[in-house]
């Protein structure tokens, strides 16, 4: 639920929406077969579902996304339903992005994806009037893993260094962080103030599977703050290449694990907004990602 009106500078997000699809399914998948699922569709998408969990906790948010003309009322209506100032552009040429997740008896969720008009988002879509009343601007690594995207996060990165805006960034998937190239994501990232990995991600972008190293080098490479989820291990933070925050996870009977780690980015920036120190914004963070779990979908509750 909305804690009030929106307060304050706000938050740019810029990324993707997505219609999910998310099949649970209490037994294992059987080829040549049916397997029985109870199955939902949400919109979804990492970008939109940041905004939307910002937003509920009273933030000022402005999305930046690209759907499909297919669906693309149903994704604004959604957007602004939830208190999210949708800068929504439509695309004829291809449908919005579709994601099936496929979620199994413990919550674990294994992504079949769909971009379509997700990563056809680019520099023609961009209007520096966006960063108006702007405090701090949210990458979706998704924008990496298309040459469009990557053009739109760097002018996006560039205009807001401009007006001294912090700018962070969540990796956003480890199996297309591995198909892009490792090397050139960290390249398009450094400079980032705030950079938001998982386990996994961490682990890919450092090269060491330990997630305290891992946040420390990352810190140190980039310049700025890496804060790595652990999932219901909770999260810690690293600055200048030291750990600085570690916040234990808050448990929860989990559901469906489909946006968890984007509730933790949007509840997150929404208190850092609101003038909470990187311990709180971490620890909040933590607290909605354990709310996340407990409902289908990526957002939050209506």
């Amino acid at each position: 639920m909305t804690a009030g009106a929106p307060h304050g500078r706000g938050l740019l997000v810029v990324g993707d929406v997505v219609t999910d699809v998310v099949a649970r399914h209490t037994e294992p998948l059987a080829a040549d077969t049916d397997t029985a699922a109870r199955i939902a569709v949400r919109p979804g998408g990492a970008g939109a579902n940041v905004a939307c969990w910002a937003a509920s906790r009273g933030a000022r948010v402005r999305l930046l996304a690209r759907a499909g003309a297919d669906s693309a009322d149903w994704h604004r209506d959604a957007l602004v339903r939830a208190g999210v100032e949708p800068a929504l552009r439509v695309d004829g040429g291809a449908p919005t992005a579709v994601v099936i997740a496929l979620v199994d008896a413990a919550a674990e969720r294994t992504l079949v994806t769909d971009s379509g008009a997700a990563f056809r988002l680019g520099p023609e879509d961009w209007d520096e009037t966006l960063l108006d009343d702007a405090a701090h601007v949210h990458l979706s690594g998704y924008l990496y893993f298309s040459a469009p995207g990557r053009e739109l996060a760097a002018l996006v990165g560039k205009a807001a260094r401009a007006r001294a805006l912090p700018v962070s960034v969540d990796p956003a998937s480890a199996g297309f962080l591995r198909g892009s190239g490792v090397d050139r994501f960290l390249a398009d990232a450094a400079g980032t103030d705030l950079l938001l990995p998982n386990e996994a991600e961490a682990a890919l972008l450092s090269g060491t599977a330990d997630p305290a190293r891992a946040a420390a080098e990352l810190s140190a490479a980039l310049g700025g703050t890496v804060v790595v989820t652990l999932g219901a291990g909770g999260a810690l933070a690293a600055e200048r290449g030291e750990v600085t925050v570690r916040v234990p996870g808050v448990p929860a009977a989990a559901l469906d694990t489909t946006g968890a780690g984007d509730a933790f980015t949007g509840r997150l920036l929404a208190a850092r907004l609101s003038g909470a120190d990187l311990a709180a914004a971490v620890a909040a963070g933590c607290r909605a990602g354990a709310e996340a779990v407990t409902v289908v979908g990526g957002r939050p509750e209506a």
